[in-house]
């Protein structure tokens, strides 16, 4: 049996993405910059694309900006910020210890231009409060940056409470929703977020696109100069063909997306229930407080390394986290920060699971989990207890 659970990395192109995307590289091929009927067509394929995704934000059209991908969204979020501090004379910047590595690495250049920075401490059940926010934030905050859904354990933070204390506080706040777009709700306007950042390929879209929304009024420092694309805030060709399937994948796992955090929510309970039978074994992140197909659970004595080996044998695709950190010789910072032992984080296995998984494929995925991890213990009995 083949199981592809390794969704938090990477999905599959739906069929709706394919089916959007497959006239943009044929027949509809124009520059939308260029003023012929072709070009003028592409442009108006990139207009509706913005309007869809607008629409499923919550925002305007012209608050949506088309990027690469995640991580530059993100780095343009937090150097854009920090350029309009720095302005007014505020370089102090909120975030948390658990962070995708686009924002952490972003922060830590910014430490050495001479910007603070807190870095929250995140409880064990991996789920921060508003109150940490608020008492973090200084009259030199600049920006507060807290993820919307963490990329290893799962686990959902209090957005819309943090939305209205910056708001309150006037501090400008970013969440990277690269993990919780497609798959949980998002009204931008409702939570009061200043900007968001998404990738198209982890709501079966295509990769090497994505989206930041930018709350009207907020002045951007672009990181890619050339030509006016973008209203002159990207530069560079827009990927018409990447845009217009990211735009219609996002509809579709909006329009279906109760539906399947239903599906998803259970296969991901199940999951859990069966892998905490296994002796030694530890749930990471918040059991309920999580996306809906997020497991991650370490198992005392085991290598991770060897344990997706043998996961991968068996057919079954999984990780130990990030895909950004793969072949990286440390153990996970995000489960460091919620308290794990280097021992510990290095046992990890990530199971993120998506609308095609089944229920079969999960009872497979125990069975095949349990057995793995035997005989890489060797059936000891002496594995200390976590």
């Amino acid at each position: 049996m083949f199981v592809y659970a390794d969704n938090a990395a990477t999905t599959r192109m739906n069929k709706a993405a394919m089916e959007a995307m497959g006239p943009y590289l044929d027949g509809f091929y124009g520059n939308p910059s260029s003023q012929h009927a072709a070009g003028r067509d592409a442009a108006k394929a990139l207009a509706q694309a913005r309007a869809k995704m607008a629409k499923n934000l919550g925002c305007e059209p012209r608050e949506i900006l088309f990027t690469s991908g995640g991580s530059e969204a993100d780095n343009l979020a937090v150097f854009s910020a920090a350029a309009l501090g720095e302005k007014s004379g505020k370089k102090h910047i909120v975030s948390t210890a658990f962070e995708h590595p686009a924002i952490l690495r972003s922060l830590d250049r910014l430490r050495a231009k001479g910007f603070s920075v807190t870095l929250l401490p995140v409880p064990e059940n991996g789920v921060i409060s508003g109150q940490q926010v608020e008492e973090a934030i200084r009259p030199d905050t600049c920006l507060v940056s807290v993820m919307y859904a963490n990329h290893e354990i799962g686990t959902i933070q209090p957005i819309s409470e943090i939305g209205r204390i910056c708001r309150e506080k006037g501090v400008l706040f970013h969440t990277d929703a690269v993990q919780a777009a497609g798959h949980l709700p998002i009204c931008v306007k409702d939570q009061q977020i200043g900007m968001l950042s998404l990738s198209a390929h982890k709501f079966h879209g295509p990769k090497g696109v994505g989206a930041l929304y930018v709350q009207k009024g907020i002045q951007l420092e672009p990181m890619i100069t050339g030509g006016g694309q973008e209203r002159g805030l990207r530069a560079g060709t827009e990927n018409v063909p990447g845009v217009v399937s990211m735009a219609a994948a996002f509809d579709f796992a909006c329009a279906h997306r109760e539906e399947n955090m239903k599906k998803m929510t259970s296969l991901r309970d199940k999951t859990i229930d069966g892998l905490k039978n296994i002796p030694y074994s530890i749930l990471n992140g918040d059991p309920v407080c999580r996306l809906p197909g997020n497991v991650n659970v370490c198992f005392e004595g085991v290598e991770a390394e060897a344990l997706l080996f043998l996961l991968d044998q068996a057919g079954i695709c999984a990780s130990s986290g990030s895909a950004c950190m793969a072949g990286s010789l440390e153990p996970s910072h995000v489960l460091l920060a919620i308290g794990r032992t280097p021992d510990q984080a290095r046992s990890a296995l990530r199971l993120s699971f998506g609308e095609e998984n089944t229920e079969e494929q999960v009872d497979f995925i125990i069975e095949t989990t349990a057995k793995a991890v035997s005989s890489l213990r060797g059936v000891k009995s002496s594995v200390p207890r976590l």
